[in-house]
């Protein structure tokens, strides 16, 4: 199961430009994904209250978040346990924005 942000909460986290792609397009992408069999979307800036609901055995979030993993404490609390993810260097949203619009930039000139 994946905990996935609102458009909503997108722009509060990360500004009125973004989500790049709406979350309709992005739950489709990751229901695209084999081991994913379901998708929830989520509107809070943090998914505490759904990760407490779900009580999942497993809590994954990206090692970018180590200092905010919300609802590590419910989650260890039943004997779950938390995995970081690592991170795939200049792989991420926000390193393609800028490389498309540096692209872009280039063709202007």
């Amino acid at each position: 199961m994946v905990g996935l942000n609102s458009d909503a909460s997108v722009k509060r986290s990360k500004g009125p430009k973004r989500p790049i792609n709406n979350e309709r397009e992005r739950a489709l992408l990751l229901a695209a994904l084999e081991a994913v069999d379901y998708i929830v979307i989520f509107d809070e800036d943090k998914p505490a209250s759904l990760v407490e609901k779900l009580l999942p055995d497993v809590l994954v979030k990206g090692k970018d978040w180590a200092h905010c993993v919300s609802g590590r404490e419910a989650v260890e609390r039943h004997g779950g346990r938390v995995v970081l993810a690592p991170m795939v260097q200049g792989k991420s949203t926000t390193n393609t924005i800028t490389r498309i619009l540096a692209a872009e930039k280039m063709e202007r000139i």
